[in-house]
Parts: C-alpha cells; sequence; structure tokens
C-alpha cells in the first residue's frame, strides 16, 4: 500500500485535545514549562504577537521518552511562513533542554479564529 499523505499535515483534531491560548504550565520550570517558553519566541513577521499567545499551537504532547508532538495551524493556508514557521518551532522546541525530539504536525480542523487569542495579544493588535 503506498501512502502518499504526509504525516506531519492533518486535516482535524479532537476539540477536547486542544491546548488553550495562554496556558501555562503548572510546574515553574516544567519541560512543558521551558517548551511553551521557546515557542513564545516564534512570530509570524507580519504580526507582533508570538505564535503561543495568536492562539496558534493546539496542543503540546510530551511522551515519557521525552519526545514532543506538537499539533499547531496557521491564520490562513494561504500564511506566508506555512512553509517555514512549523520548521521554526520544530528546531526551537528540539534545541530545548530535555527534548529528545521534536515532530510539528499542520491541522486545520477546527479553524483558526482570533477567540483563539489571550486578551493580552487581543489588546496588543486592538482587536477588541
Amino acid at each position: 500500500m503506498n501512502d502518499t499523505s504526509d504525516p506531519q499535515t492533518s486535516d482535524s483534531v479532537n476539540e477536547e485535545d486542544l491546548r488553550p491560548a495562554g496556558l501555562q504550565a503548572s510546574e515553574e520550570g516544567s519541560l512543558e514549562d521551558l517548551i511553551v517558553k521557546a515557542i513564545e519566541t516564534c512570530h509570524d513577521p507580519e504580526i507582533p504577537v508570538n505564535i503561543y499567545e495568536l492562539g496558534l499551537i493546539y496542543h503540546i504532547r510530551i511522551e515519557e521518552d521525552a519526545k514532543v508532538d506538537i499539533e499547531m495551524t496557521l491564520t490562513s493556508p494561504a500564511c506566508p511562513v506555512a512553509g517555514t514557521l512549523p520548521v521554526e518551532v520544530e528546531q526551537k522546541v528540539s534545541a530545548v533542554e530535555g527534548v529528545a525530539e521534536c515532530i510539528v504536525g499542520v491541522v486545520w480542523d477546527p479553524p483558526w479564529t482570533k477567540d483563539r487569542m489571550t486578551e493580552g495579544a487581543k489588546l496588543q493588535l486592538g482587536m477588541f
């Protein structure tokens, strides 16, 4: 059987698995907190808010063997950084001490809306 689908791109994610935008790790200094801090250094060059606060990160899974699986989306399929932003997230999270490997998958369902943004991001962008 020939599977030609891209394993890093998926069409949907379970709504209950979504990580709310702006949700910080419960324990200061945890591996999850370090991963979130790394993601917060990633920006769409056209938007002055990091992608975590924009709500583009849907889920972060950390396996027992320190492999990290991230599901994210983009503001639109035509996003100019569609080819580079997921790679940047993967590289920055892979560089976090304690992470063995990082795989980033792009999902389109549910679609991103401004409701996923943190209040701080909405304020910064004047979207109230």
